[in-house]
C-alpha cells in the first residue's frame, strides 16, 4: 500500500505551540480591554461601561469585557486547531470567520440606546481586541504548523 503524497496527508499542528500562543493571545486581549477602557474612562471622560463617577476602573462589567476578550481569544484559537486539522485553506477561513465577527461585534453597539460616545468607544475597543486576536492566533497558527499555511 502506498503512502498519499505529502500535499494530501493530514498537517501536523503542534498543539502546545498553538494554545500557548492562544494563552498569551488571551492575556493580550483582556489588557487591550481593560487599556481601551482606561483611555475611554480616565482620558476621554466617556462613561463606558459604567457612570463617571464609579472611577477609572468602572465596575464589574471592566472584568466581564476582560474575561469576554480572553474566552474570544481561546475560542478563536479552537477554531484555527479545529480548521488546521480539517478543511483546506484553514488560515483563509478563519481570517474570513474572525473578520466576520470582528465586524458583528463592531456594529452591535450601534443598535443600542447609549449616548454615541459610549458606542464609539464600544466600537473601536471591540475592533482592537478582534484584530489583535486574528492576527496574533493567525501567527500562532502558522508557527505551530512550521510555517506551512
Amino acid at each position: 500500500m502506498s503512502r498519499p503524497p505529502a500535499s494530501s496527508r493530514a498537517p501536523v499542528v503542534n498543539a502546545g505551540r498553538l494554545w500557548s500562543g492562544g494563552v498569551a493571545t488571551a492575556v493580550v486581549a483582556a489588557l487591550i480591554g481593560l487599556v481601551g477602557l482606561l483611555i475611554a474612562r480616565a482620558l476621554l471622560q466617556i462613561p463606558y461601561l459604567a457612570p463617571v463617577r464609579a472611577g477609572a476602573l468602572g465596575d464589574s462589567r471592566t472584568i466581564v469585557l476582560c474575561v469576554c476578550a480572553a474566552i474570544a481569544a481561546l475560542a478563536a484559537t479552537g477554531l484555527a486547531h479545529l480548521l488546521l486539522v480539517s478543511t483546506p485553506s484553514p488560515m483563509a477561513y478563519f481570517g474570513w470567520i474572525v473578520g466576520l465577527v470582528t465586524a458583528v461585534a463592531v456594529v452591535l453597539p450601534f443598535l443600542d440606546t447609549e449616548p454615541l460616545t459610549v458606542r464609539l468607544a464600544t466600537a473601536v475597543i471591540h475592533l482592537v481586541i478582534g484584530l489583535a486576536i486574528g492576527s496574533l492566533v493567525t501567527g500562532a497558527a502558522v508557527s505551530a504548523t512550521g510555517g506551512r499555511r
